[in-house]
């Protein structure tokens, strides 16, 4: 009688096939981008706050509660964008999605602090 080690075993992994390189460049490049915008619209955000409404509006002789409403606004669009950038790194399962989610969770606070400062300008 033969031995049975020339009987083929069936496999008990599961591989699941590798992704489109096109498509994962793709999808990465989308939520690299999605990131991108969310950081900059904090930036733009804290240009606006730092910058422009308390040095440059002065100097042109325009002042007034413009800067708590346009700061507000623009946090939360900007905390829309860093909630997006989250989830788009993580429906893709990108390499970096903690990292980007840790990074983008910072901004989000730090937005929320300036946002509740404003919010007490505007309404003392």
């Amino acid at each position: 009688m033969g031995t049975m080690s020339n009987v083929p075993r069936p496999s008990t992994s599961t591989v699941a096939p590798a992704p489109e390189p096109e498509a994962t460049v793709g999808v990465n490049e989308q939520a690299a981008r999605v990131f991108s915008t969310s950081i900059l619209i904090s930036a733009v955000r804290c240009l606006l706050t730092y910058v422009l409404f308390p040095w440059v509006m002065p100097l042109l002789g325009l002042a007034g509660n413009v800067g708590p409403v346009v700061g507000i606004t623009i946090g939360l669009v900007a905390i829309g964008f860093n909630i997006a950038s989250i989830r788009r790194f993580w429906v893709t399962e990108h390499r970096m999605r903690g990292l980007i989610a840790v990074i983008n969770g910072s901004v989000i606070v730090l937005l929320l602090i300036l946002i509740a400062r404003d919010l007490g300008d505007l309404f003392s």
